[in-house]
């Protein structure tokens, strides 16, 4: 059954989608050479809002778009709240903004499968982590990245 609000998120995720593509190649591509790398890891879905407003006043602290690369993983229950289909608004305009300042987001190949969706069925920005999200974030630190779990 197509619901308004089912509609509304599709479109809303698409057209952020449209934006993100335009923008997020040109963020990440202009990160200040030396500037700190960060790894946020999200497995707890009650700590998604939590974890964006970090990484929003992570970007604002060190001034601005391009002055920190942040990687942000996801995996387990967390992912569900990046899902298009029944996506919340405020999460999907927050998401889109930190991509558009050069966020990195991967989610976990495993909680992929578990949850039997694809990266297509996320909000766009998002690509998937084979290895696995816990395998990531330790290949993260072991090249330098600071490790945040909200």
């Amino acid at each position: 059954m197509i619901s308004r609000r089912n509609v509304f998120a599709r479109l809303l995720a698409a057209a952020a989608g449209g934006a993100i593509a335009g923008r997020a190649t040109i963020a990440a591509a202009a990160v200040v050479p030396g500037a700190p790398k960060v790894a946020y890891h999200l497995s707890d879905v009650d700590k998604v809002k939590f974890a964006l407003g970090n990484i929003e006043n992570h970007i604002k602290g060190e001034g601005g778009a391009g002055k920190v690369e942040i990687v942000l993983v996801v995996n387990g229950p967390a992912l569900k709240a990046f899902r298009a289909a029944n996506v919340n608004d405020g999460i999907a305009r927050r998401l889109a903004a930190i991509v558009t300042a050069g966020v990195t987001l991967g989610a976990c190949g495993n909680t992929l499968d578990a949850q039997k969706i694809t990266v297509a069925d996320l909000l766009p920005g998002f690509v998937r982590i084979d290895e696995g999200g816990v395998v990531r974030l330790a290949r993260l630190q072991a090249q330098g990245y600071a490790y945040i779990r909200p």
